[in-house]
């Protein structure tokens, strides 16, 4: 260690400025020590924070994408871009008629007691395939699933042929009166194509020109529904409650398509 000395005072004025020296300098180093800690301190904070801030990303749940107002019911669009609907009870069944359906559009109705009333838009200007489309769609959510019928007749009519009226008396809650002729799709076959697109269940009739594109196949069978939408939430993969209300009900066969 090297002291450096005033040659102009004696040595106890040197031992004097000394002292004072590393008194400073004691007090300096205790001051840096602070800092360090401060900085340390504030280090920690910072970094307990982002630990927060990242917990509490990874916690949050993810934005709900905002549904189109025919997602509450059961829906597709054809081969040729046009929206088919169809009611998952009585009301649902009204309100399609009498808000949604329009002049150019299609009713479809599996003849069989049980079925949702299924509006296919623009259905007059529609081709055949389209129709078909329709057809197996309402047939295959029609009560015939349910008791495992292979196919169903499905009729299809104009806006102005249904009528919540009859000689002495008012139809009830989901059903009609039809007048007039109707446009016959004799025995549609039950089956449905299911898949996934962006997390989102999309079920399309297997007559669909698109439904070779999803990976599963279903008719049918003896699998319980819940147990059905948990398999092909998987396998898609989608929400199985979200397959859950894109099923009809009854029972399953799912078949892998690709």
């Amino acid at each position: 260690m090297k002291l450096t000395l005033d040659w102009r005072k004696g040595a106890r004025e040197n031992a004097e400025a000394h002292y004072l020296l590393s008194k400073e300098l004691a007090k300096k180093a205790e001051g840096a020590r602070k800092a360090i800690e401060e900085t340390k301190k504030e280090i920690a904070a910072v970094s307990k924070e982002k630990e927060r801030a990242d917990a509490e990303a990874s916690a949050a749940p993810e934005m709900k994408r905002k549904k189109e107002w025919f997602e509450k019911y059961r829906w597709f669009y054809t081969s040729g871009k046009r929206l088919v609907v169809a009611g998952r009870d009585a009301k649902q069944n009204d309100l399609l008629v009498s808000k949604v359906m329009a002049d150019g559009d299609l009713f479809f109705h599996a003849d069989i007691q049980g079925a949702p009333a299924t509006i296919l838009q623009d259905g007059k200007n529609a081709s055949t395939q389209e129709k078909n489309e329709a057809a197996q769609f309402a047939a295959s959510h029609s009560s015939a699933w349910k008791i495992g019928a292979a196919g169903v007749d499905v009729y299809a009519v104009g806006k102005s042929q249904l009528s919540k009226h009859v000689q002495g008396g008012h139809v009830g809650a989901g059903g009609f009166a039809i007048e007039g002729e109707r446009e016959w799709f004799r025995s549609t076959a039950l089956g449905l194509a299911v898949g996934a697109k962006d997390g989102i269940a999309i079920v399309l009739p297997i007559v669909h020109i698109e439904a070779s594109s999803l990976p599963y196949s279903i008719f049918p069978g003896a699998k319980e529904k819940g147990a059905a939408a948990k398999e092909l939430g998987r396998a898609i993969p989608a929400s199985p409650d979200e397959v859950l209300l894109a099923l009809p009900s009854g029972k399953f066969a799912i078949k892998r398509r690709i």
